[in-house]
């Protein structure tokens, strides 16, 4: 699948350290297709960048909810989940991640 013109503006702003402007941006992409998982993932991982882990929680739950085998997205939820000391949380999203990907555990 291709990404969204709108997607791929907000990596590069990403990669810019222009996460607020990235942020408009996955959500314009979520705004044009509602059920883009990763637009979600990578609104998420903007957000952690900007010590919005409410937001990331919220980001990564979503694209989960859309895509249940997303292990991408039940190991960034880990990560801010960790930021909480929601340590039980973020261990059964990472448990998650690796059911769902084990080759990705090796990495």
């Amino acid at each position: 699948m291709m990404q969204k013109p709108t997607t791929c503006r907000g990596n590069a702003k990403c990669d810019l350290g222009e996460y607020q402007g990235a942020i408009v941006d996955y959500t314009k992409a979520i705004e044009l297709k509602s059920d883009y998982t990763h637009a979600y993932n990578n609104r998420g991982n903007a957000r952690i960048d900007l010590k919005d882990y409410q937001g990331a929680i919220a980001d990564f739950t979503k694209a989960i909810k859309l895509k249940p085998d997303d292990a991408e997205a039940y190991f960034n939820r880990g990560v801010a989940k960790c930021v909480f000391k929601d340590n039980q949380g973020a261990i059964a999203d990472y448990t998650k991640a690796i059911e769902l990907k084990p080759d990705d555990a090796d990495a």
